[in-house]
């Protein structure tokens, strides 16, 4: 286990810095040239790749005698969240914690598999294709995905591909969070919008706010495009769900915003149905490195919190830090004890 971080940056998951989130998009399989790409310039990195949380981010727990563990953080409100949720259930168990905020996915899993970092918490249908890519290749991912509404089915083809990594993959809980889409409420009255079929179908040209890794991102752009038609005309990468996103779209400079089903602070906006069920099962779940972190201890204590999370409790908890300023850290110790999951 770490005493210390040694890699590097965002996980985004695809990650959404607290305004990069395009983490949970800040999730999604990304091309294989960019997953080689991005692994080296972690190498290039090295020790001064990861960065600890600073903006009282970080988190302490337990004496250290059953060692120390590193909590991998995407850059944005909900990675933040989760892993200071990870931090304090693993401090009540008896280890030292610390989290520490990674830029992407692409970066992070690498310092996963190195053991750098310990646990993140993930996405099981993002993550999946994420590998898939990465072990497959782009190509062979994209026409053999290995994700779908299944959770299950999703979590089962994780394993095997996470597995050979050196990473275990603990069960999925009911937490569930999927990339969402969403325009003006002056915008959808305009053009007649509910769904994303409907804005397909309207012909009408759309500069996405989002993270830059939407360009290439299955789920994204190139989903858009493939299942709904729609005719995306550029990125604006001010990141996932951030208020600089939602403001672009308020303001007309963009005209849809990529965010996610937690999102809480949506004034002014509102959801496309995604009638076509693009987005696949991403039920929120905990990735270990399985040499330094693979112990069943860790797994229960995590589990604990798995099984009580929900995804209207994910909403709340980002509406907390977003709309009420709340530290992720505080945000995440106020749920934990009012759930019973750690003493006061």
């Amino acid at each position: 286990m770490n005493t210390a971080p040694g890699g590097r940056a965002h996980p985004f998951f695809f990650s959404r810095t607290e305004n990069d989130n395009m983490s949970r998009t800040s999730r999604i399989a990304g091309a294989l040239v960019s997953v080689i790409a991005l692994a080296g310039s972690l190498a290039a990195c090295g020790g001064d790749s990861l960065e600890k949380e600073k903006d009282g981010g970080s988190a302490s727990g337990g004496d250290a005698r059953k060692g120390s563990l590193v909590v991998g953080a995407a850059a944005f409100t909900e990675s933040k969240v989760l892993a200071e949720l990870y931090a304090r259930v693993l401090g009540d168990a008896g280890y030292s914690t610390s989290v520490t905020t990674v830029k992407n996915r692409e970066l992070y899993e690498p310092s996963l598999e190195k053991g750098e970092i310990d646990v993140v918490p993930e996405y099981a249908a993002t993550i999946a294709e994420f590998l898939n890519a990465k072990v497959n290749g782009a190509a062979e991912a994209e026409k053999k995905p290995v994700a779908s509404g299944d959770t299950a089915a999703t979590v089962a083809a994780l394993e095997k591909l996470a597995t050979p990594l050196g990473l275990k993959v603990l069960p999925a809980g009911k937490a569930v969070d999927q990339n969402a889409f969403a325009v003006s409420k002056e915008f959808a009255e305009k053009n007649n919008l509910e769904t994303l079929s409907d804005l397909g179908r309207s012909k009408i040209g759309v500069k996405i706010a989002a993270g830059d890794e939407c360009e290439i991102r299955p789920f994204c752009a190139p989903g858009l495009k493939k299942t709904y038609g729609i005719d995306v005309t550029g990125i604006d990468p001010k990141g996932v769900g951030t208020p600089q996103s939602k403001q672009a779209v308020k303001d007309g400079t963009d005209q849809l915003v990529l965010t996610t089903t937690t999102d809480a602070v949506m004034d002014g906006l509102v959801f496309l149905d995604d009638d076509k069920k693009l987005q696949n099962a991403d039920n929120v779940l905990p990735v270990l490195n399985a040499k330094d972190a693979g112990a069943q201890e860790i797994a229960d204590a995590l589990g604990k919190l798995t099984d009580v999370l929900t995804t209207e409790d994910l909403a709340e908890l980002n509406r907390k830090v977003d709309s009420e300023r709340a530290k992720p850290a505080e945000a995440a110790r106020e749920y934990l004890v009012s759930k019973g999951l750690i003493k006061k």
